[in-house]
């Protein structure tokens, strides 16, 4: 039986906290974490390290509660998603009837436009199973722009006094995620691309990633964003519209490509975060675009659809266009 708010809650519980001081957010994620504990319940807390020390240190030792780096959860979107269901439902599986997860998911600018997708999809990814989970975003550090997806993407916000409040601006996964959003430009984008092909076949644009790649990056990132190119010229070549142009630049930390093809894009706004095997235009494609890219992003415009892939640190303008 579930405990808490997520009494007689089918699926996912999916709140959000924003604080300005430590106190506040202690206030919220110490009795939300103990009091699952006490419940017997799976319990996790899953937040960058000077988080995880705060929260140590206002909890008994050896408490139960279940640490882990968020550094490592929260490298791509859709890994953390697959990683997560994977636990979830392992302990579903092991009888747990309530799982409770406190977290924090990066908000820099330059990716959180994957992130705030995460948040978003999330409330259907996690809705087969009983979680409930607190999203902490503190505002102190936080920009107004991620707060404002925030509230877009929680039904609820906690207050520090354990008040819920629904989320007035709040919007089902597949409303948000099919909104347009803002395009943020790497300055790389001002530099002409050091390669450039029409309608390359999959083994002809890795080969243009391996010739391109200055020896600056790690050979797991180049190989990474080698699978990614593939299954996205493969993706654009089957399922877009032709011409498929892929474009690539380098810089001494990253390496950015585009590919290009004069379609619309795909149908299902959650392509690339779940394996949607069942769903057309490429959703397994996509998915393992997500797993294998340090950052993936979209644009549709009026004369196609766009997948921009990095390899190392995203870097972009503050300015959008």
């Amino acid at each position: 039986m579930r405990t808490g708010a997520a009494a007689g809650h089918r699926g996912y519980l999916h709140d959000a906290v924003c604080y300005s001081t430590d106190e506040e957010f202690l206030a919220v994620v110490v009795p939300f974490l103990t009091d699952g504990l006490a419940a017997g319940e799976p319990t996790f807390a899953v937040f960058g390290e000077e988080t995880n020390a705060l929260l140590r240190s206002a909890l008994p030792a050896n408490s139960g509660i279940r640490f882990a780096a968020g550094e490592q959860q929260y490298l791509r979107p859709a890994a953390a998603i697959k990683t997560y269901r994977e636990m979830l439902a392992t302990l579903v599986a092991e009888g747990a009837t309530q799982i409770r997860v406190a977290g924090e998911v990066p908000t820099a600018p330059a990716t959180w436009d994957g992130w705030c997708r995460y948040e978003s999809a999330v409330n259907e990814a996690y809705d087969d199973f009983p979680l409930w989970g607190i999203c902490t975003y503190d505002t102190r550090t936080t920009p107004a722009a991620v707060l404002a997806d925030v509230a877009r993407t929680h039904p609820v916000f906690v207050g520090a006094d354990g008040g819920r409040l629904p989320s007035r601006d709040y919007l089902d996964p597949r409303s948000y995620l099919s909104r347009p959003r803002p395009v943020l430009r790497d300055p790389l984008h001002h530099a002409a691309p050091v390669c450039e092909l029409i309608d390359p076949s999959a083994a002809r644009a890795r080969q243009a990633v391996y010739d391109a790649d200055p020896g600056r990056l790690g050979a797991d990132d180049i190989d990474d964003l080698v699978i990614a190119v593939s299954e996205t010229v493969t993706n654009a070549m089957r399922h877009g519209r032709p011409p498929v142009r892929m474009r690539i630049w380098v810089a001494e930390e990253r390496m950015l490509v585009s590919v290009t093809d004069a379609g619309p894009g795909p149908r299902d706004p959650m392509a690339g975060l779940l394996p949607r095997t069942d769903r057309p235009a490429g959703g397994l494609g996509l998915w393992i675009t997500h797993q294998a890219c340090s950052h993936v992003s979209f644009e549709q415009q009026p004369d196609g659809y766009t997948v921009w892939l990095t390899a190392g640190d995203p870097h972009f303008d503050l300015q959008t266009v």
